[in-house]
This record gives structure tokens, sequence and C-alpha cells, in this order.
């Protein structure tokens, strides 16, 4: 897969006032991240059906060509889907060289450390933006006490040796990222191996993700759940085994900019390619938008959201933190006062996503405060417009846009090709609703 470079633009311009009309989402990012995987150390070829290629899924892409696989895109023709042709890596290749480019894409890093164990590959890992300031650890600790070396110097990773199967241990309040990662990598090893999770579990429904494209990949593991831990046992020496053809479902995370967008539209915004039955985290914003008041249609083409009696809520975001800039400009325009907490891991994105939502939305009128976990916003009929500088994070850009619909003058955002990392269309897709 060949990267495509684009000239930066200076701003894009979205113009105040509601907005109405449909939108098709492109393709879960969060899906196509596990389905790619699976299918490049899978025992056949097979053909993964998507609409849009993000940033973050190229990163992959990349990451697992340089591990051996070979993945080739076929863009979509004719309002068709494009197709990612896979052809698995030979693990019985030793990896030794190879160069990982995971660009800014925390979830390239996270789920391929343990493969590149499980494969014995020796490599280096790039990491650019602010992905080597976030944090690796426990993880790394139980990487490198079951035969792994990891060796990082600013953003250059040195990964070698290869991962045991065994007994394993992670507490809940940590990236979901990292125990998919190891659930992806267990089924490689010889041996069984046996993950243990103290505690809630922070995103609980990506691990669901995970587990939903295992099962479907015919990995076999027995998952075991109790108030205070979560154990997974996962016998090794399996293969996974996708179906010839899949096509990845839509993206709700990209989804949720659009349906606040219809919460803030009298005639509303139709939503189209969502599977209303996904396991997705941000399927929740849907409920999240029922209690603020909006209105929201199932519809045999989509999902219709349109403007209720909106009100402000209390949220904990913990399950649903990718959701919260979209949210918090909707309620930056919400009758009354929401208070949003437990989304302290939004201060380890892109950017620090509490302060640069706090920012984004202060800069077009708002008024918002920070707090050590969340943001409190009092709702005004009205926000002003203005600039905003999304601070490279890809969801700040794109949640401006859902602020101007509320706004008095047009919003400009800097740098808006930063929206590229999840929904390079997205700019496109908001010009023509």
């Amino acid at each position: 897969m060949v990267d495509r470079i684009v000239r930066e633009p200076e701003y894009a311009e979205a113009v105040p006032g509601a907005r109405t009309g449909e939108v098709f989402v492109p393709s879960s990012k969060s899906q196509l991240h596990r389905l790619l995987i699976c299918a490049a150390l899978g025992e056949r070829p097979s053909e993964i059906a998507f609409k849009g290629l993000s940033e973050d899924i190229r990163a992959t892409a990349r990451c697992l060509n340089a591990l051996g696989a070979v993945i080739e895109a076929e863009e979509a023709e004719a309002g068709g889907p494009g197709r990612l042709l896979v052809t698995p890596a030979d693990r019985s290749k030793p990896v030794r060289g190879a160069v990982l480019d995971c660009g800014e894409s925390g979830t390239t890093l996270r789920f391929l450390l343990p493969l590149c164990g499980m494969l014995g590959a020796s490599c280096l890992v790039l990491r650019g933006g602010r992905l080597p300031e976030r944090p690796l650890a426990p993880f790394d600790e139980q990487l490198r006490s079951h035969g792994m070396f990891l060796d990082e110097d600013g953003s250059r990773l040195t990964v070698s040796g290869a991962l045991r199967s065994g007994e394993y241990a992670l507490p809940g309040n940590i990236s979901s990222q990292f125990i998919s990662g190891l659930l992806m990598a267990f089924n490689g090893l010889t041996g069984q191996s046996r993950l243990q999770v103290e505690g809630r579990l922070e995103s609980s429904k990506y691990i669901s993700m995970t587990e939903s494209v295992l099962r479907l990949s015919g990995i076999r593991f027995a998952k075991d759940v109790t108030a205070e831990k979560t154990v997974w046992t996962m016998d090794g020496g399996q293969m996974p085994s996708l179906p010839e053809k899949t096509e990845a479902e839509g993206d709700w995370s990209a989804a949720t900019f659009f349906l606040c967008m219809g919460a803030l539209s009298e005639r509303g915004v139709l939503v189209k390619g969502l599977d209303p039955e996904s396991v997705q985290p941000d399927r929740a914003a849907l409920d999240v938008l029922k209690r603020v008041g909006a209105v929201v249609e199932h519809r045999e083409q989509g999902i219709l959201v349109r403007r209720g009696d909106l009100k402000a809520v209390e949220l904990d975001a913990s399950q649903i933190p990718d959701a919260v800039p979209a949210l918090a400009a909707l309620f930056s325009l919400c009758e009354g006062t929401t208070r949003i907490c437990r989304a302290e891991r939004l201060r380890l994105k892109e950017s620090d996503r509490i302060k640069s939502t706090m920012h984004m939305l202060r800069s077009l009128g708002g008024i918002v405060t920070e707090t050590p976990d969340g943001l409190i916003i009092q709702g005004r009929p009205q926000l002003d417009g203005g600039t905003v500088n999304p601070a490279g994070d890809h969801r700040i850009a794109m949640a401006a846009a859902v602020a101007a619909c509320g706004c008095k003058t047009p919003v400009r955002v800097l740098a808006p090709r930063c929206v590229g990392k999840s929904y390079p269309g997205f700019w496109d897709d908001l010009e023509q609703l």
C-alpha cells in the first residue's frame, strides 16, 4: 500500500447554522485493524470490503507488510466498496531488520508489539506525533517478563525476542488495546496462555470487538468474568481463518459527529452504513443523544437524528471516550450545565483531549471548564463562531464542525487534514449536507 502525499490547506471553513441531509460513514477503523491482523496471520488469502482508508489503517497495513504479509488496496469504483486483498505472512520465515512505521497510531503500536513477539521478529518500531509520550507500562513489563526485549530511544523502539505462553496479569484501568493485543497474539504461541485483568475494564466494548473478530476467525478461547476480575484462557497452536470475503461495518465513532449535527437540526441528519446491533462502544452515543432530548429514529435506510428539547446531562465517559469531543460540542448548545467525568484517559490521546476540547469550545464562545477527569459545560442558545486550532487532533477538528451548527458566524479549522487519521473524507461529506 502506498501512502498518499497531500498538500495541507491552510484551513477548512464550516458554515454556521443547522445542517440536514444524509451521509454514508466510512468503515469502522477499530474493526478494520482487527480484521487486517487476523487476515495477515491467517492460513489463506482473504478479501475485506471497506469504505474509506484512514491513516491509522494504512499504518497497520504497512507494518503487517513489513512483517511478511502482502496487503493491497483496490479503491472503490462507481460508488461501491473498495477491497483489501490480504496474502498472509509465512510464519516459518523469521523476520529480521524490519522497520514498522506506526505513524501516530496508538492502536497499531499496541496491537503489533505482541504480534512481533509471537512471530519472534527483530525490528525497529517508529512512533510519530505524541505516540512516544503515550505510556506502554505495565504492558511492556508483561512482554519483557515473557521473553521479549524492548529498548526505547525517543521515538524509536527496538523490539526482539520471542513471546512465551504462560500467566499474564494486567489492571483493568489501562487501555483496552493492551488486552486486545495480547489476545490476538496468544493463538500463535506454543502452549496455553492465561490473561487475568483485575478490576473494572476500561472501554470494555473494544475488547468485545476483538473477541468478535477472533470468533469470526475461528479462534477458540474461554472467558470467566467476576466482579473482581476477568480471565481469558487460550490454547496456542491456532491460526486465524477469516472467511474468504468479509465486509467491515460502518464506523460508529465517525458517525457520532453527524448524529450530533442531526441533534442540532429541525429536519435532522440521516446516517447510513451503521449496524444497529454493533458491539462498537460509540453506538452508546445514541443513548446519550436520547437522554439530552434529541429525537432518534431507526429507518430502513439508516439512523435519523433530529432536534428535540435539548437539556444538560451527567455523563460517565469511561466507556465512550472517543465520543466526548462531538458530544461536548452538542452539550455546549444544550440548556443547563453538563458534567463529563471519568474521561481522564483522553489526556493521553493525539492531544490532551480534555484540554483541547475545552480550548476548541472556548474559541467559539463556549463556557467550559476542565476538571482532572472531564469537563463542565454551561450550555448557550448559540455560540459565536471563530477560528479553531485542533492541536493536530482529528476528533477536535471534526467536533468544531459540530459546534458550527450552533454558531452565528463561520468556523475556521486550521490544519484540517488531521482528520485523515480516522476520516479522510470528512470535509467532503460535510459539504454535501
